[in-house]
């Protein structure tokens, strides 16, 4: 059975906080329970799928490691709650009931499975995802073993039954009044072992390595898109087939623009001459630079639309327009020169006739005072 992601096993975002991952998994776990739920294989499974994302979400490092390389970034195999057990209430909530419950895993016999599926976060600058690219990548994985073409064993040999479950992969333990099915501790829930194992993959069946892919990103894709190689995922266990590579797109931000949906937002600086008596402005775009006309008497924070500038989105469509900002910069290092020749503007000025705005917030604030009792 492939594996899911682990974020949408719990059902959370990438950019959860520690402490809702743990109410998160709670949740789930506390559904799923084998002792709320006893024989129902699916949510046994689905226990295990969670308990085995929170053991690596929990940790700082396996998280950074997952939220690179996804699944070939961990190793759920050595080890803690998802490596084949399920923990008891106690090991959740603290239940005082977790003796009596115990661990130990309920698995079905094994055979043949799809590989984990895995992730890939790439990294792409905002030229490239609106106009695409094509890049290389090297994703660390499993691979089927060349030597044994999968089966673990030694060439010219083959698994042998386990003798312990008899090939059923599942065990049945008495733990004082209760009776608790669990996988086999000899084969693991394969029901067959490996006598003489394969000197390559040491009887595992799979072997690691890192794989170089050609991804071909369309125009238009966005922080969050997905683009889905199949069968680049890992190689399945016992010559199962492969799970898939999922390319997570990450667009790094830009010194000029920012996106949002199909437009493209930026801020152009304005002299005060510019801004008063109006003008052409150059403004930058993805195609390069367009003339930008800026009427007399414009205010900082006016928006200017370039239709058809913006993005054109990953799915189909018309392209976005590109919304220039313009911000009145104050004039600095100023001569002896230009000092007087701005008093001399300044004193120039009447009131509410050049200053409307500036008239109307100062007998607006005079009111205010006004009204104020003290």
């Amino acid at each position: 059975m492939s594996k899911r992601d682990y974020y949408e096993v719990l059902g959370v975002s990438q950019d959860v906080s520690e402490k809702d991952l743990k109410k998160a998994y709670r949740r789930v776990a506390m559904k799923h329970h084998p002792d709320r739920n006893p024989d129902d294989k699916a949510s046994e499974e689905k226990f295990k799928e969670a308990s085995e994302a929170y053991e690596v979400l929990s940790d700082s490092q396996k998280r950074a490691a997952y939220d690179q390389y996804g699944h070939a970034g961990v190793d759920p195999g050595q080890g803690g709650m998802g490596a084949g057990g399920f923990g008891s209430f106690s090991d959740i909530f603290g239940d005082v009931f977790g003796d009596i419950f115990g661990g130990g895993g309920r698995g079905g016999r094994g055979g043949p499975s799809r590989g984990a599926d895995l992730r890939y976060t790439l990294d792409l600058s905002l030229e490239e995802a609106v106009r695409g690219t094509s890049v290389k990548i090297r994703v660390p994985t499993l691979v089927s073993c060349g030597t044994c073409k999968g089966s673990g064993a030694k060439p010219g040999t083959q698994p042998t039954q386990c003798t312990t479950c008899g090939g059923v992969g599942q065990v049945r333990m008495q733990q004082g009044f209760f009776s608790v099915q669990q996988t086999c501790p000899n084969c693991r829930g394969k029901g067959s072992m490996v006598s003489d194992p394969c000197r390559d993959c040491h009887g595992q069946g799979r072997i690691e390595e890192t794989k170089t892919l050609s991804v071909k990103v369309p125009p238009g894709v966005d922080t969050g898109d997905r683009i889905r190689l199949s069968g680049e995922g890992e190689a399945g266990a016992d010559g199962g087939p492969a799970g898939d590579l999922y390319v997570q797109v990450s667009v790094r931000d830009h010194e000029i623009f920012q996106r949002d949906g199909r437009n493209l937002y930026c801020e152009v600086p304005i002299s005060i001459v510019d801004a008063a008596l109006g003008g052409e402005l150059e403004v930058p775009t993805l195609d390069g630079r367009v003339k930008l006309k800026v009427p007399s008497e414009t205010q900082t924070g006016k928006l200017f639309r370039l239709r058809g500038k913006g993005v054109a989105p990953v799915r189909g469509g018309s392209a976005g327009d590109l919304l220039c900002r313009v911000v009145l910069e104050t004039p600095v290092n100023l001569t002896g020169k230009q000092k007087e020749l701005l008093r001399e503007f300044q004193a120039s000025m009447k009131g509410d006739k050049n200053s409307p705005r500036q008239s109307s917030w100062f007998e607006g604030m005079k009111n205010f005072f006004g009204d104020m009792k003290i």
